[in-house]
């Protein structure tokens, strides 16, 4: 594992932690202990900034699951740095600041640092993957991790509403960039965006390029609030300031803008990129600008302007893509100015949208209000706020001497060279771009001016206050002091930027222009003579400050917009529709029968299978060439048979019970028979335990009463049972009769001690060969064992009151009644350790011979029933002190952490291996790792089938 996988891992590693730090030291603010760690990442990444200004460039690999193309891939190079050090520097500004702004007495702190800890594990781990998979898998787990953390005032309806939003919108927009994803695969048969850019030729030509690149951009626009899905990120502004500042302005929403930027090189080339990305970025701009204006709420405008904001950054990236027409060309640079402007204004952006995210939060907890109409004056009660807002604000509209005037003046540029393009229809439409541009800067000086002069300027307002204003402490001023700073330093020196991180982060972007040992070449100057964009942004501060002077005088400016039909109200319509139309096919199939139930499971079964043996033309029903019938098999037939048949006719469910028991049991002895030992055993102890569970959930239920059953009912359950036997017994002869290929089963045969070190192939496949499979089986169960669990438990006290069986006492089987059998309880003492015993053997000896974790996990659960039948719940949860809720857990934790210790040993995930030991006294051991991933299973199926039925058993 390299250094690069570590500094994804940690955090998560952090985020385990975090519980147990609340526990030892419950009197220090949670804080303290995570801000170590970012500053940390920091500190490692900016020593990483030489070797990449030189060229170097990280690319480590970690198999996973490589049949498939899968692997936990980094690379590190300009790009992935200059996101690296946003997510780890304002990160550590960020967790400063919380600790001071998050009450550790009303706040549940560990719960956020948790989230948080994840959100940036999350975002590491997207800007350093290489392989397109892990991404989508890091994407989806900042979509997660920030939906906890807008929803972390949960009880407040607006969060929850807000939370939800942005999930809904972010995760559908993921899913088609998922897709995008898997067309690339299909083009050029990897993962790797390092392998896809250098094939970027071949495919340009594809039938599905297109396509793929129409919906990796569905993700990125989602994701970077573009329009029309921005409508998430002004409800998202819900969460806590820290939140806002953190994941709304410098980090999550600039996840699909390195989508773009990373993939640039493999769509540059497509007019359709060119057109699709700069022109929603210009539109997302001009409306994010003039929304901002009409907002009222602080933290609304701040959203409002990073929409604006990311919008600007968007379209550079669009336009910068046109110099991918240029290679080679004298024209080159002069298209490339684009993508230079649009990473240093996404520096400059974070810097300055951070600091007044901060500012906001500290004059909320000044004033306790956002509302701009009741704020100003604050001036002289927080000057220290004030000068900090002063300069984030005249940074954001492009005021000399800030960073923001210089990459709003290189955007400029970018916009007017666009007029030069002669090609898809640029030299047409294209001098609507700088028109577009002006436009919206005009509203971007507009609001910015809002933002610190209508909040500290003017005439004080503190009547209309919830608190008594006052300067914030120094713990809150620290981080936006330190981000205001960066603007002014950025602004005096920004070539410290453009050679460390601007210039290898455009080598990142579009290495297909740049020949062995050439590097870009950015110098920033902050005074370039009189020229078209000094004119502009002179037009942009004038035309700026009349609409902040007229801005209260006219309405139609000033007021917020409502509309009848609005992308908000299509959104909540469409969500509603979406709600009621489920709601009215729920009611309709959900009806509450069983019957109903198995009838559509049984009829899609038939349907489904039917037809796919219907259309496949090449399958035979071979039936020629099978053994001859043996005695016992016919007896053994007739018993299934007549058990399986006469269980409809019996009058008592407890003969049903035992009759459907008896048709597992001769299935078992079917096993035995075709001499197949794992699968009798396995077969012998569900069938045990199935019939106990059986009869734990039918004694809850009243007498059976035979109901005259009409005619048309018995035909519909006669023609599906009919059915459902044919085409099964049809799939089982078309299988035996028409291999399309050869069996796999001699393969486990040959290696299955060559390769895992055991003689039982059955637990060889389950826990070796086939144990990612198994893995999520055990998890499977373990969420069942819990949702059993939760739903017998949330039944009401008044239920368990009220709930007595016709012969008047209460049905807590093992509590409120005991067993009088003296026989049944005393064998039980001998049998109950005989039987627990002989599931260790079983466990332990599974590797060789019949048996495994799931076997002996099963046999062990049925000998705790026997006990607990015996002796009553009452004395066994006395004798026996587990919690097998907490059991399952630490199993399925155990089998999970057994398949990552592969990475110690850089083999996939799940990778087994084995060794023969001399141990004194013993004798030669053979050990394996996977007789503990086998512990894992064996642990969770006692835990998962104890909680079931002794939850049931339990249950009054």
């Amino acid at each position: 594992m390299s250094a690069i996988h570590v500094i994804i891992t940690l955090p998560f590693l952090l985020a385990i932690c975090i519980p147990l730090f609340k526990k030892v030291w419950p009197g220090i603010h949670m804080g303290w202990f995570m801000l170590p760690l970012p500053i940390a990442l920091f500190a490692y990444l900016i020593n990483l900034i030489p070797v990449v200004m030189g060229g170097g460039v990280f690319h480590y690999s970690l198999p996973w699951i490589p049949s498939l193309g899968v692997e936990f891939t980094v690379l590190l190079d300009g790009l992935s740095l200059l996101f690296g050090l946003l997510i780890s520097g304002i990160g550590s500004l960020v967790v400063l600041y919380s600790v001071f702004y998050l009450d550790k007495q009303k706040e549940n702190l560990a719960r956020f640092y948790v989230y948080l800890m994840l959100f940036i594990g999350a975002m590491l781990g997207l800007v350093l993957s290489d392989n397109l998979m892990v991404l989508y898998g890091f994407w989806e787990l900042t979509s997660i991790s920030s939906f906890l953390l807008i929803a972390f005032w949960n009880k407040r309806e607006r969060s929850r509403y807000g939370a939800l939003k942005s999930l809904t919108i972010t995760v559908c927009g993921g899913l088609a960039m998922f897709a995008g994803f898997v067309l690339l695969y299909i083009m050029t048969g990897t993962f790797s965006i390092k392998e896809l850019i250098a094939d970027f030729s071949a495919i340009s030509g594809h039938d599905l390029f297109i396509p793929a690149m129409l919906l990796v951009l569905l993700g990125a626009f989602t994701k970077s609030a573009q329009f029309p899905f921005h409508i998430w990120l002004p409800d998202a502004m819900e969460a806590p300031t820290p939140v806002s500042a953190y994941l709304h302005s410098a980090t999550m929403v600039k996840a699909g803008i390195y989508l773009v930027a990373r993939l640039s090189p493999l769509f540059a080339g497509s007019s359709i990129w060119l057109w699709a990305v700069s022109g929603i970025g210009l539109l997302t701009l001009a409306y994010g600008s003039y929304r901002a204006i009409k907002q009222t709420d602080l933290k609304a405008l701040l959203a409002f302007s990073t929409i604006s904001q990311l919008g600007l950054i968007m379209s550079l990236f669009g336009i910068g893509s046109a110099a991918a027409f240029y290679v080679g060309t004298s024209q080159y640079e002069f298209f490339t100015i684009a993508t230079a402007a649009a990473i240093f204004h996404l520096i400059n952006h974070a810097v300055f949208k951070g600091a007044l995210f901060m500012v906001v939060g500290i004059v909320d907890h000044g004033t306790g209000t956002r509302d701009i109409r009741k704020l100003g004056g604050l001036m002289a009660v927080m000057p220290v706020t004030f000068t900090i807002a002063l300069l984030g604000s005249f940074s954001m509209a492009g005021i000399p001497p800030f960073g923001g005037f210089l990459s709003k003046e290189m955007f400029f540029t970018a916009m007017l060279n666009i007029r030069e393009m002669s090609f898809a229809s640029m030299d047409t439409w294209g001098a609507l771009f700088p028109v577009v541009a002006w436009v919206a800067s005009v509203f971007t000086f507009a609001y910015s001016l809002l933002v610190v002069f209508r909040t500290f300027g003017g005439k004080s307002q503190f009547h209309q206050l919830e608190k008594e204003p006052h300067e914030a402490p120094l713990g809150l001023l620290i981080s936006p002091l330190v981000l205001a700073s960066l603007v002014v330093v950025i602004g005096f020196f920004p070539n410290l930027l453009s050679h460390s991180l601007i210039e290898p982060a455009m080598a990142a972007v579009y290495p297909f222009g740049l020949q062995p040992n050439e590097s870009f070449v950015v110098h920033i100057e902050m005074w370039h003579g009189f020229t078209t964009e000094l004119f502009m942004t002179i037009g942009v501060a004038v035309i700026g400050i009349a609409i902040f002077f007229l801005h209260r005088r006219f309405a139609w400016v000033n007021e917020p917009m409502e509309l009848n039909v609005s992308l908000n109200s299509l959104y909540d319509h469409s969500l509603k529709g979406l709600d009621s139309g489920a709601s009215w096919f729920t009611r309709n199939y959900m009806t509450g029968s069983i019957r109903h139930y198995l009838i559509y499971i049984f009829l899609f079964l038939t349907a489904a299978l039917g037809l796919n043996l219907f259309l496949a033309g090449d399958i035979t029903l071979k039936m020629d060439d099978f053994a001859p019938i043996s005695f016992y098999e016919a007896v053994i037939i007739t018993a299934l048979v007549l058990s399986a048949i006469a269980v409809p006719f019996v009058n008592s469910r407890l003969m049903a019970i035992i009759l459907t028991g008896m048709s597992g049991y001769m299935v078992t002895l079917f096993f035995v028979i075709f001499r197949a030992p794992d699968l009798a055993l396995t077969q012998m102890i569900v069938e045990t335990v199935s019939v106990a569970l059986f009869l734990l959930c039918f004694y809850h239920l009243p007498n059976l009463k035979k109901e005259v059953v009409k005619r048309k009912i018995k035909l519909w359950n006669i023609g599906i049972a009919v059915s459902v036997g044919v085409v099964m017994t049809l799939v089982s002869l078309s299988v035996s009769g028409s291999r399309k290929f050869d069996s796999i089963s001699h393969f486990f045969i040959e290696n299955s001690y060559k390769l895992a070190g055991g003689k039982n192939v059955v637990n060889v496949i389950l826990v070796d060969f086939r144990g990612f499979d198994t893995l999520l089986e055990v998890v499977v169960l373990g969420i069942a064992s819990f949702g059993i669990y939760a739903l017998i438990k949330m039944r009401g006290e008044e239920n368990a009151l009220n709930s007595q069986d016709q012969f008047g006492f209460k049905l807590d089987i093992y509590g409120g009644i005991r067993s009088n059998d003296v026989i049944l309880r005393t064998i039980s003492r001998f049998a109950v350790g005989m039987i627990l015993l002989y599931s260790l053997y079983l466990f332990y000896m599974g590797h060789h011979h019949p048996g495994g974790g799931f076997i002996g996990g099963l046999m062990a659960s049925a000998a705790l029933l026997l006990y607990a039948i015996a002796v009553g719940m009452e004395r066994f949860e006395k004798t026996v002190p587990v919690d097998f809720k907490r059991m399952t857990g630490i199993g399925i934790l155990i089998a999970v952490i057994t398949g990552m210790g592969s990475f110690l040993f850089k083999a996939p995930f799940l990778s087994q291996t084995f060794g023969y030991f001399d141990i004194p006294l013993i004798g030669e051991l053979e050990l394996a790792t996977a007789t503990l991933f086998d512990l894992g299973v064996y642990l969770t199926v006692i835990g998962v089938a104890s909680t079931i039925l002794f939850t049931i058993g339990r249950d009054k």
